[in-house]
């Protein structure tokens, strides 16, 4: 109602300027068609109420965009830029940096340490511990060496509401695949001291602790759901408060961590199956598990994820555009896989080589994008109103798997952050929903975990 009488005003005050106008200069006397300046008039009252209401509309989302604590749960890292001279506290060439979290409002990065699965012997193992330590320290050095003065490490949901409040950046730290843990449940209390609150049992590929996802490509299996290993894993974050993550296991090993942990669970970065048939999101069943445990599924910005038709599209078409105009540069195209391999140094001069071939192909995209859409935040929050639609409100977060092949038309990087909130907001979600899915229910999981690893400590 009071909406309304806004744009009664609105428009009262519209149609008695054009009118004293239109008085002023005697115009409707002297149309001939005075009914055509009627007309008229109307119209421009109708493109201005929009235009108030589009202002009005935004303005109220960077209200509540910079009220509520925004919480990515995914965002992957390169060891290579974390050193003295290159690191998040500069706009680096990546996705997710401090001057990008602050131009977008993007408040709490929960930053990855990401191993992907090899073989499962002590050469293995030994590697994957190496990997994983260098991502631990990676992080530690940016919030204690780099930049202390911006960014704050949180290791539970008080210390992110405190260090928010403060004017800093969060981070947090999840581990993305188990496999470092070796055959050794005691480091799961290693990663606890290094700051790691969640944790996944394994990757694309099955780990010593659990299936994969990637196991219905071929319906091979290892442990057909955990192994008695991952059984004990999951006790001990259960004991320590680190969060189980859903997202990369198989179905089976998802029902049997459930069933076995006793504290809630998160899908980190997985959207929904009914929207998107890919074996990387939830279909039906398991988001009502994940219900019940009251555990919450982060959305996750990843174009393949969220629409499969539109991303191959899109990305096809795209790709034949800047293959064309890189044989034209004497610049050859890689695949995300292919670039993803080079070493460090070779990545930032391909990477440079791309951004700037990009930039030359701006206006050729813009065409391409009319007609060939690219995925976009209206297709994230398709499958957040989904999600919420299935599970209810208090179940479902946000995440962008930044750095790590995440990125849609809009939310391409931290900087833009807010047309997240602006679409939630478009959709009718109020401030209080808005501040559930971005940081709410993770923070409320998060804090059950401890509660949870509190009691059992207390037992024990």
């Amino acid at each position: 109602m009071r909406i309304l009488h806004q744009k009664t005003i609105r428009l009262s005050r519209v149609s008695k300027a054009i009118q004293s106008v239109a008085r002023q200069t005697n115009t409707i006397k002297k149309m001939k068609y005075p009914a055509v300046f009627t007309s008229i008039a109307l119209t421009l009252s109708s493109v201005l109420i929009i235009q108030c209401d589009s202002e009005t509309l935004e303005s109220k989302a960077r209200r509540i965009h910079q009220n509520v604590i925004t919480l990515d749960t995914h965002d992957d890292i390169n060891v290579g830029f974390f050193t003295d001279s290159l690191n998040y506290s500069q706009d680096t060439d990546t996705q997710i940096n401090l001057p990008k979290m602050k131009a977008g409002g993007l408040d709490v990065s929960w930053l990855i340490v990401y191993t992907g699965q090899d073989s499962l012997n002590a050469l293995g193992y030994e590697k994957a511990a190496a990997n994983a330590q260098a991502k631990f320290d990676a992080i530690h050095r940016l919030v204690e060496v780099y930049a202390p003065e911006q960014i704050e490490l949180a290791l539970t949901a008080a210390d992110v509401k405190r260090i928010w409040k403060a004017g800093k950046k969060v981070a947090m730290i999840g581990v993305e695949n188990a496999y470092p843990l070796a055959l050794d449940t005691a480091n799961v209390r290693k990663f606890f001291d290094q700051g790691a609150r969640y944790m996944s049992l394994a990757h694309n590929g099955h780990s010593q602790f659990s299936d994969s996802n990637t196991g219905e490509y071929d319906s091979i299996f290892l442990h057909n759901g955990i192994s008695p290993l991952g059984k004990q894993v999951i006790e001990k974050m259960n004991y320590y408060g680190i969060l189980v993550d859903l997202s990369h296991p198989s179905k089976e090993a998802i029902r049997q961590t459930i069933a076995h942990s006793k504290a809630p669970v998160i899908a980190s970065h997985s959207s929904a199956r009914a929207l998107c048939d890919h074996p990387r999101n939830l279909d039906d069943e398991q988001l009502e598990w994940i219900k019940t445990n009251g555990g919450v599924v982060q959305t996750v910005a990843f174009s393949a994820y969220l629409n499969t038709e539109k991303h191959e599209a899109y990305t096809a078409a795209k790709d034949s555009l800047l293959r064309a105009l890189g044989t034209e540069k004497g610049f050859a195209v890689l695949t995300r896989k292919e670039a993803r391999a080079l070493p460090f140094d070779a990545l930032q001069t391909y990477t440079k080589g791309y951004k700037t071939m990009v930039k030359e192909a701006q206006p050729a995209l813009v065409v391409l994008k009319k007609e060939v859409p690219p995925v976009d935040v209206s297709d994230l929050v398709d499958h957040i109103d989904y999600l919420v639609a299935k599970m209810g409100l208090e179940h479902v977060g946000i995440s962008s798997d930044f750095d790590g092949g995440g990125g849609i038309e809009g939310w391409q990087d931290a900087s833009e952050t807010f047309n997240v909130t602006l679409e939630l907001v478009k959709r009718g979600y109020s401030e209080e929903a808005i501040g559930k899915l971005w940081s709410g229910n993770l923070l409320r999981v998060l804090e059950e975990a401890r509660i949870v690893a509190e009691k059992l400590q207390t037992t024990d």
